[in-house]
C-alpha cells in the first residue's frame, strides 16, 4: 500500500486519556456514563432501562459487562496487529442482531462471564504485559461506562496502550462524546446504506443515519488513521464493510459517504468474507457467499469514489519480516 505521508505516518504518542487522568476528567466521565446507564442512553437503542439496578436492556446486559475471551489477536487488520498482536478484550451479547452473524455464539447468546470493572482493569494490563500493541473492545457499543470505570483503575495502575474501539457502527453520539480525548483509534462498521435492508438483516432501526453521524463524531474526533515509524496505529479512524451479495450492503453509497463527507484518507477494510452463518438461511438474498467478482466490483467502487488506503490483508510472515 502506497503510503500518504500527510496522513499515514507519525511519531509514536501517548494515548489520549492519560490527559484526563491528569486532570481528573476521566473520573467525571465515569460518573456521567454511568449517569446514561441508570436511564439507558448508552448505544442508539436508547432503551431506558435503569440498568444500574440490574435492569436489562435491548443487549440483554445489566450493571456488570460480560467478558467472552481476552487474547492477543493477529486476526485484525495490520495497523492493529503488528508483530505482536492487537489486545483484544470480546464482550458477549451485542446491540444489534444480525441474522447472519458469524461469531452468533458471543453476540446473540450470554457466554462468557460478567467482570467487575477491577477484573476488567486487571485484563488490560495483563494484554499490556504480554506485549500487545493497543487495547482492542471489541462489541463496546453497549458497555462503555463500564469500560471507562475499568480504564480508570488500569490507567492509575500504568496502563500506556492505545485504545481502539471496534463497533458494529450503532452507536450513540451522547456516549461517543464522552469518549472524546479517552478513544484513540475508531473502528466502526458501516453495515448497510438503506434502512429497510438494517431493519431486515439487522433488527435495528434507522441504522444508515445513526451510524453515519457517528462515523462523523467519530472522525472528528481522533481524524484520519495515523502510523507510527513501525508501521502500527496510533490514533485515527478505520472503517469496516463487509460485501454481501447482490450489493445488500449498499457499498456504492457508503463509499461515496465516506470519501465526499468523511476523509478520501480513510482507511477502509472491505472485507470479502461473508458466509451465510446463524440465521441467514431464513432469508433468500443471504444463503449464498459473495462472489469474487462481487468482492472485485466493490473495491473498484471503493477506488472510483477517490478512497486510495484500502486494507490489505498479508501473510503473518510478512508481517513479522516487515514490522521488525
Amino acid at each position: 500500500m502506497q503510503k500518504n505521508k500527510s496522513t499515514e505516518t507519525g511519531q509514536r504518542t501517548h494515548p489520549a486519556y492519560l490527559g484526563l487522568l491528569r486532570s481528573g476528567e476521566l473520573a467525571e466521565r465515569v460518573q456521567e456514563a454511568y449517569h446514561l446507564l441508570s436511564l439507558c442512553h448508552v448505544c442508539a437503542w436508547r432503551c431506558k432501562a435503569d440498568r444500574t439496578a440490574g435492569k436489562e436492556g435491548v443487549c440483554h446486559t445489566g450493571l456488570l459487562a460480560r467478558v467472552s475471551s481476552v487474547a492477543p489477536h493477529m486476526g485484525e487488520e495490520d495497523p492493529l496487529r503488528g508483530w505482536r498482536g492487537s489486545g483484544t478484550i470480546f464482550f458477549s451479547l451485542c446491540n444489534l442482531h444480525c441474522q447472519f452473524c458469524q461469531n452468533s455464539d458471543i453476540s446473540q447468546f450470554p457466554g462468557g462471564r460478567e467482570v467487575e470493572p477491577e477484573e476488567l482493569a486487571a485484563m488490560m494490563m495483563e494484554l499490556q504485559d504480554l506485549g500487545c500493541h493497543n487495547i482492542n473492545f471489541v462489541s463496546p457499543s453497549h458497555v462503555v461506562p463500564q469500560i471507562l470505570a475499568a480504564l480508570l483503575i488500569a490507567a492509575e495502575r500504568g496502563l500506556r496502550l492505545p485504545l481502539v474501539y471496534n463497533t458494529g457502527g450503532y452507536d450513540s453520539l451522547e456516549m461517543l462524546q464522552l469518549l472524546d480525548g479517552v478513544v484513540d483509534i475508531y473502528m466502526p462498521d458501516m453495515k448497510y446504506a438503506d434502512t429497510d435492508t438494517a431493519r431486515q438483516h439487522s433488527k435495528v432501526v434507522d441504522y444508515p443515519e445513526i451510524n453515519q453521524a457517528a462515523v462523523q463524531e467519530m472522525h472528528r474526533q481522533v481524524g484520519d488513521l495515523v502510523l507510527d515509524e513501525s508501521g502500527v496505529a496510533t490514533r485515527g479512524l478505520l472503517v469496516r464493510h463487509l460485501v454481501l451479495p447482490d450489493q445488500l450492503a449498499g457499498t456504492a453509497e457508503i463509499v461515496q459517504f465516506l470519501a465526499q463527507k468523511i476523509s478520501p484518507h480513510t482507511y477502509l477494510n472491505v472485507m470479502p468474507q461473508y458466509r451465510p452463518a446463524y440465521k441467514a438461511h431464513e432469508y433468500p438474498a443471504l444463503t449464498r457467499p459473495i462472489t469474487g467478482e462481487e468482492y472485485e466490483a466493490a473495491l473498484q467502487l471503493a477506488r472510483q469514489a477517490g478512497l486510495h488506503r484500502l486494507d490489505e490483508r498479508r501473510p503473518l510472515w510478512q508481517i513479522l519480516k516487515a514490522f521488525r
